[in-house]
């Protein structure tokens, strides 16, 4: 693990960010670990680390907007905005699925960089490249905090991370003794 890794870990571990215990993921799959990134974004000068040592990765994006997929990257995706200079939206969910609203567009082609906190599968990155697409943008690349599928999770643009780890997941119905032991918690996402 390098040093910076092992900093955004640490940062995770402090913050109580990384939980312990049975947790059922977005993707409906299960984990005796969970990435409680709201934790993270009590502490701001953590969210401004995080994003000072994701930022030197966006160098190969060219993009003129970070577009953040509600609720995980809302917060480091405005800091990213932020500390490269560039414009911010969001997209919220509307029926459990991403939507581009409140008025936001894009320009004909506008370069887009999508920054989402963490991915298992990239379920909410997916839809938020389409929403880019669906409403006249273009893609550029995907930033992630934390990558659960230790970079087997691809996307039709670039993805960078921070931190790429694979803690095991189930399915529901095949869970190890020690987890199915312990009462499942879903903690939101």
């Amino acid at each position: 693990m390098s040093d910076t890794q092992q900093e955004v870990l640490d940062i995770f571990t402090r913050t109580k960010a990384l939980l312990r215990g049975h947790f059922i993921l977005r993707s409906g799959l299960r984990s005796g670990h969970f990435f409680q990134c709201a934790r993270v974004c009590e502490d701001m000068a953590a969210v401004s680390r995080l994003t000072e040592l994701l930022v030197p990765k966006l160098v190969d994006f060219e993009f003129s907007t970070v577009l953040a997929p509600a609720m995980g990257g809302l917060v480091i995706g405005q800091e990213v905005a932020r500390q490269t200079g560039k414009r911010y939206l969001f997209a919220e969910k509307v029926d459990d699925k991403l939507a581009i609203r409140r008025g936001f567009t894009f320009a004909p082609g506008e370069k887009v960089l999508v920054v989402e906190d963490v991915i298992t599968r990239g379920g909410r990155v997916n839809e938020a490249i389409e929403q880019v697409k669906a409403h006249g943008g273009t893609p550029v690349g995907v930033a992630v905090l934390v990558d659960r599928s230790a970079g087997q999770t691809s996307f039709e643009v670039p993805c960078v991370s921070l931190l790429e780890l694979s803690f095991p997941t189930y399915q529901p119905d095949a869970l190890p003794p020690e987890l199915a032991a312990i009462p499942a918690e879903k903690p939101g996402s």
